[in-house]
Formats: structure tokens, sequence, C-alpha cells
């Protein structure tokens, strides 16, 4: 199956998806967006007209993506992640290109992924290192949505040697929700909203650098965050928990309700230039009719969405182009889809079950 906008960056189907723990990031200023004199002036005279339109819009800090390391099964038994292998012990930075579940976009992020440095992380569980700059949502609006995104890949490839360099690509995250009665989650879009408006969604949004801040007890205005500020092991909790709190805000369920976050990989929307998503699977304790109630009485983002839609397990997994629904899903919600096809973060959901011994 062929989506022209959305691919699989990465998946994590070796391990039926992964946990916090296994997961880190590596902060660098080296992975925000490269600048170029010409490019900030558009960016921001395209912001000043934006918001003279709609004075609402908020320029608050982002999560860059600039790539990704993740552990090759060569290296790690998907059963036993943490345990030692016998065989090679390395890192696979493009270890989901040879099976993506579609065609990798041109320059994707992908490319510039090159050999680890470090190949002794995973032995003690760590799988995935994200690498991660900063940006903010106006250089998003400026870049990924300006007209001239070819433009600025080849410049990017002829100054930088990176046809990101001078994109925003800021993480975003999403999260496929389950209720108790095997029902999966998703919210029809406010035609108000900025992006996909009308169209079927996860719940989703972004971690935020500005909590992290605050998690680490740092008052600071957006304009001032820097990478310096903050603690990777705060960044990796923020990613996991701020998907937990998009799925409170919008559908107004209990973060007490909510299961721990399985990291099922990354999709690249190519609407928005290839911008990346971390797609996690969430469990919830509560039966589809309990989600209903608690929606329509409204959360903190009630007025992003209009409706609820549920969807059986079954049906999600057999969801492809040529079923009807597909063309009323946004591209994050096509990528999540395929991610939760690929991944089937039940499993790694059911180990947990039993290792709690709620199983």
């Amino acid at each position: 199956m062929m989506d022209s906008e959305v691919s699989v960056l990465l998946h994590c189907a070796a391990w039926s998806g992964l946990l916090e723990s296994q997961v880190q990031v590596e902060l660098s200023e080296r992975f925000n967006r490269q600048t170029d004199p010409a490019l900030e002036r558009e960016i921001d005279k395209t912001w000043t007209e934006r918001v003279s339109k709609e004075p609402w819009l908020f320029n608050g800090s982002k999560f860059r993506l600039h790539s990704f390391c993740l552990a090759s099964l060569t290296s790690v038994s998907p059963k036993h992640p943490s345990n030692r292998s016998h065989g090679s012990r390395r890192l696979e930075e493009n270890v989901c290109t040879s099976n993506c579940l579609h065609h990798s976009a041109p320059n994707s992020l992908d490319e510039r992924n090159g050999p680890a440095e470090n190949t002794d992380e995973h032995e003690n569980g760590l799988l995935l290192t994200l690498r991660l700059g900063l940006t903010c949502y106006k250089d998003y609006l400026g870049t990924n949505w300006s007209c001239r995104v070819p433009e600025l890949r080849q410049l990017g490839e002829t100054d930088f040697g990176d046809p990101l360099a001078l994109l925003a690509q800021p993480l975003g995250v999403g999260g496929v929700l389950c209720t108790a009665d095997g029902q999966v989650v998703l919210i029809r879009r406010s035609q108000k909203v900025a992006e996909a408006g009308g169209l079927l969604d996860m719940p989703g949004g972004h971690p935020e650098p500005k909590a992290v801040c605050e998690r680490l007890g740092q008052t600071v205005r957006e304009e001032q965050i820097s990478v310096g500020m903050m603690k990777p092991r705060a960044v990796v909790s923020e990613l996991f928990s701020s998907v937990c709190a998009e799925i409170r805000d919008e559908v107004n369920i209990p973060l007490s309700s909510l299961g721990q976050p399985i990291l099922m990989g990354v999709a690249l929307n190519h609407t928005s230039a290839g911008r990346a998503s971390a797609e996690f699977y969430v469990s919830c304790s509560l039966t589809c009719d309990e989600v209903r109630k608690l929606y329509w009485k409204g959360g903190a983002e009630a007025n992003e969405s209009t409706d609820i839609v549920f969807l059986s397990r079954a049906e999600v997994m057999q969801l492809d182009e040529s079923s009807p629904l597909w063309s009323e899903l946004c591209p994050s919600a096509k990528g999540a889809v395929l991610l939760y096809q690929k991944v089937k973060p039940e499993q790694r959901h059911n180990n947990q079950l039993i290792a709690s011994g709620d199983g």
C-alpha cells in the first residue's frame, strides 16, 4: 500500500514497541535548524501576516527531530531486549529503511543516520536514541509550510549537506488509544484548527520544552529556552507523558485511567514537508461508552474536535487505502494506523500486565 501523504521513518516491531526505559535522547544545538538571512526575514514576514489574521497563534518552543539510532536485531534479542546477545554488537541507524511500510521520501531523516559511536547502551535496555534540537512554531509555519519547500531542501543540501537543515521539523506525538472493550478512539478535528480540519485523527500534540524546564524547577519564557537548560531523561519523560496529557485534554480521560505509553515508532507527514510524529499505543481502563460520556462533557481542549469515533481493533488492523474511511484520516492518523498494524503493541501491553500480576 502506498500513500503519498505519509511514510514510516522507524518502527519498533521487533519488540512490539518500546517502553520509556528503552528510549534515550541526545540533546545538542547541533541538531537545531540551520539559518539563512533571507529565509529568516521571510519567516518573520509570514508570522506577522498570520498573527494579524489569527491573533491567537502562539509561538511555542518545540523539539526538533534531527535523526535517530535504533538497535539492530543482530545486537539485541527482540524477546529479551535488556539481555546481552552473543551476536554482533552494533546499532543500526536506518534499520527500518529496508522494510519500511512505504517508500521513504527523498531526503528523509533516515538518510542522515550514520554509524553510532557508542554501542553499549542497548545492553542496559536502551534500544532507541533520538537526536533532538530545538525549534518553534513560527519557524514551522515559515519552513515546513512554505511554498518554497523544494527550494529550501535544495539550499540545505547545497549549503549544509543536509536537505532538511533549513526546515523546522518539530516532533509531534500521537496515541492509538484503546478502550477496555477493544475499541480504538478517533476524534474529528474541528474546522477551526490550523491543520487537517474536519478529518479524523488520533489524540495528539507535542512534547513541550517549557514543560521540561518547569519540571526541573526553572521558570523561563519560551524564547529563552535552550538545550542546556534540559536533562535528557526529563525530555524522554516529557515525550512519553505528553501523549497522555494530550489524551486527557482532548478526550477528557483522567490520567489514572491510562496505561503506560508504548512507543510504536515515528511516522512522517509529507503534507508538511515530512514532519515527524512519535506514535504511541496507550491502553485505557474505561469502556468506549464511558469514554464517550467523558468526551461529551468536554475537556481542556474540547474546542479542537467536534466528534468522537470508535473502531474495533480488528477494523483498525484492516484499514488501508481501499477502505472508505481511509480518506477521512489525516496524515498523522494514517501514520499511527500503519505503525499499529506493523508493531502490534498489544503483545507488549499483555506482557506488562503479566509482569505486574494483572494479566
